[in-house]
């Protein structure tokens, strides 16, 4: 079991959405959190929120594809709160669009943002938990992520978050030679304001921020409904897995038919085939 009460704990991302609802979840159950996230008056409103709790938590501006920024985060985390031995990687940022329609700029923004920012923060934070024999480590995927074929437009956000969930169940291997936790946290549909405000998270390097809500393209169809949930309840859902050490945690159990239906189905179909071809040919 991961103890919460009286820890230190970085949320990337934390400003809002379900950063938002892990932030004051972990706060809730005694933890110091530092709220990092590119729009400082979003991290700063959240910290205020935890304050009316009687909670402890410090705002932070983060960019988590700079690594220099990811560094600052930590060394102010650690000097006003203390050594930071829970991290919750789940920055990101995400695009509807056809990937003949993405400029390279677009596609190094979505890989940076998601897949290398997490990456970024295993090597900020990790080591210092791998010392200490001591800590955990959650990262924010998608079920994009996880079922790739879910739906369309959204390749290279489903490369990069299927990357986390193979990274995270990688590093966890190792990471049980040291006494550190790792979870892959996979939501479905999650109430956010992400759609309105995933413009205005893009660095000046990448394009630059934006206005404007993101678009789904035309004649995209998802293989289920999805069920929106508050992103406080799974903030305590994402929670309580990492105190129960769980390798990975879904937001819904109702995608368990989509992943038989479409990515589970495709998989086994291709060990049919294999299998097939090699019996013919010897």
């Amino acid at each position: 079991m991961t103890k919460v009460a009286g820890r230190t704990a970085v949320v990337t991302g934390g400003g809002s959405g379900i950063g938002r609802g892990l932030a004051l979840e972990l706060a809730a159950k005694g933890a110091a959190v530092a709220i990092a996230d590119i729009l400082p008056e979003n991290a700063e409103a959240v910290a205020r929120e935890i304050a009316v709790m009687d909670g402890k938590a410090l705002a932070i501006g983060c960019d988590v594809t700079d690594m220099a920024s990811l560094e600052a985060a930590k060394q102010a985390a650690t000097e006003h709160l203390g050594p930071v031995s829970l991290l919750f990687a789940n920055a990101g940022a995400t695009s509807f669009e056809r990937i003949t329609d993405m400029s390279a700029d677009d596609i190094d923004w979505i890989v940076h943002a998601n897949l290398l920012g997490v990456l970024n923060c295993v090597k900020t934070f990790y080591p210092d938990m791998v010392a200490a024999r001591d800590g955990h480590f959650c990262a924010t995927a998608s079920t994009a992520g996880l079922l790739p074929s879910w739906i369309p437009y959204h390749a290279a956000y489903s490369g990069a978050k299927m990357g986390i969930i193979g990274m995270m169940l990688n590093l966890a291997i190792e990471a049980r030679e040291h006494g550190v936790g790792v979870t892959a946290f996979v939501p479905h549909g999650v109430v956010s304001n992400m759609k309105a405000n995933n413009a205005r998270y893009r660095p000046a390097r990448f394009g630059g921020p934006g206005e404007g809500e993101v678009q789904i393209p035309e004649g995209a169809q998802w293989h289920a409904e999805v069920k929106f949930r508050p992103a406080e309840l799974v903030g305590k859902l994402v929670v309580r897995a990492v105190e129960e050490d769980r390798p990975m945690v879904i937001s819904d159990g109702a995608i368990r038919k989509t992943f038989d239906e479409t990515y589970r189905r495709i998989v086994y179909d291709a060990f049919d085939f294999a299998d097939a071809f090699y019996a013919a040919e010897e």
